[in-house]
């Protein structure tokens, strides 16, 4: 999934390296410059090195016209490769900057959203809220398809079946993060998270016969001592809310090593061979509606849904759409960023963005901390980026 921007050549003419260009094109950069239009090109080079886009843009516009007048097409095509190149340099350099930014701001935002709902509002109805949000994120991605920004598999009763473990999965990783968060403070939540890279790793060996080197092993451990710290100086413990978190993440190790188990069979289940990440999304999220459904019949929760207070206040139906949009975001920047960095840097993105989130979320909900379970909490933020840096290492 990487996508690995490395340099194209030497077309890009900086200072004292236009000796750097390519052979074939160096002659023609020379034929303008002896032909007289020495002026013209040494422009050109000197907005490249400014790296202004809206003045580069200025200058191929003059540069065409100059080649088409006094300049052979070779020339004007030199022209042309240099602005590409240009503005492709720039492009790789802020693309994984603000990618990462994206992702940082959206994934935090949605915990803490999700906290705002249903702590702050007493809001008891968690499967209703991820009906709401998944109905949120099938909307747009149907519309988006619909007007040509995406495409997405076409979903076949063949894939749904391939489909639908992963999903049940999926709902029931939702569901229980949902209740978890409605008892838990969000720091502890992020650390008590950190027990899914534990079953995770186990399950690796007993389903992908993958090894793990000593430093994750290190890693995990430190997390464990971090978990049962943190639960036993929590000044806010919750037995119910404790047991949700350790189901979801017994659910969450699930769902990786189910999708990683059948994705190569829901490829195969698909017209086209294969099975973009907006497809996944979509799917999950379409899926996800009628077992929510049937859950909030099962559970009754649509009674209490209806007879709530709460519904009937603005600014909480502004924070659960803002929520259910910033689900989506996560999906889609954490993608773009994939893309822009690699699996290692997310990797280390994700360990790293658990300190804000967890200082936000003790800060903004008055939560009472001790000096022990601030401890456990540091605690656990540093095993989860020693447990990425271990996994960076052993890729």
């Amino acid at each position: 999934m990487s996508l690995d921007h490395s340099p194209t050549g030497s077309l890009v003419v900086y200072g004292d390296d236009i000796e750097e260009a390519m052979s074939p094109n160096r002659s023609v950069a020379a034929v303008a410059v002896k032909d007289g239009d020495a002026s013209v090109y040494k422009i050109i080079h000197g907005f490249l090195k400014q790296k202004n886009n809206s003045i580069i843009n200025v200058a191929a516009s003059v540069a065409r016209k100059a080649a088409s007048n006094k300049l052979s097409r070779k020339t004007s095509d030199v022209f042309d490769t240099l602005i590409q190149q240009q503005q492709s340099r720039l492009g790789n350099k802020t693309g994984p900057l603000l990618s990462g930014i994206s992702y940082c701001i959206a994934s935090c935002s949605m915990i803490l959203l999700n906290k705002v709902v249903l702590s702050s509002y007493n809001f008891s109805a968690g499967i209703s809220l991820m009906l709401y949000q998944n109905l949120i994120s099938v909307v747009i991605l149907v519309a988006l398809e619909f007007f040509a920004v995406i495409s997405t598999e076409e979903l076949t009763w063949k894939l749904i079946k391939v489909w639908i473990p992963v999903n049940l999965i999926f709902v029931g990783m939702l569901v229980t993060g949902m209740y978890s968060l409605k008892y838990i403070n969000v720091a502890m939540v992020t650390i008590l998270k950190n027990m899914t890279n534990i079953l995770t790793a186990v399950g690796e060996i007993y389903v992908f016969r993958k090894c793990q080197n000593k430093q994750v092993w290190a890693a995990l451990c430190m997390m464990i001592i971090s978990a049962v710290s943190g639960g036993m100086t929590d000044l806010s413990f919750h037995l119910i809310g404790y047991a949700w978190q350790i189901l979801n993440c017994f659910l969450t190790a699930a769902y990786s090593l189910t999708l990683r188990r059948l994705m190569d069979t829901a490829k195969q289940s698909t017209k086209s061979g294969s099975l973009n990440e907006v497809s996944m999304v979509l799917l999950n999220n379409a899926l996800s509606i009628p077992f929510a459904v049937i859950l909030i019949i099962v559970f009754n929760e649509w009674e209490y849904v209806y007879q709530t207070e709460v519904i009937r206040e603005p600014m909480f139906w502004f924070f659960a759409t803002a929520s259910g949009l910033l689900g989506l975001a996560i999906s889609f920047s954490s993608v773009w960023f994939l893309q822009e960095t690699g699996p290692t840097t997310y990797s280390l993105v994700g360990s790293l963005n658990k300190i804000p989130i967890s200082v936000a979320g003790v800060l903004l909900f008055n939560v009472p901390v001790s000096v022990e379970n601030l401890f456990s909490i540091v605690f656990g933020l540093f095993a989860g980026i020693f447990f990425a840096k271990a996994k960076m290492s052993k890729s």
